[in-house]
């Protein structure tokens, strides 16, 4: 699970947009740019964009 403080100072890194965090999928997602970024470990947010997922 992410951290308050570090939840609150990420952004989209496409965008620059904000990000919301889904628990469940332990994803953060970009509702602007429709991409979801996964998040390895359980702490470590994988923000390329390369590699993040449509939805």
């Amino acid at each position: 699970m992410l951290k308050k403080d570090l939840l609150e100072i990420l952004a989209c890194p496409k965008c620059k947009g904000d990000l919301v965090y889904n628990k469940k999928r332990n994803t953060l997602a970009c509702n602007a740019c429709r991409l979801r970024y996964g998040v390895l470990d359980g702490d470590i947010p994988n923000m390329l964009i390369e590699e993040a997922a449509r939805f």
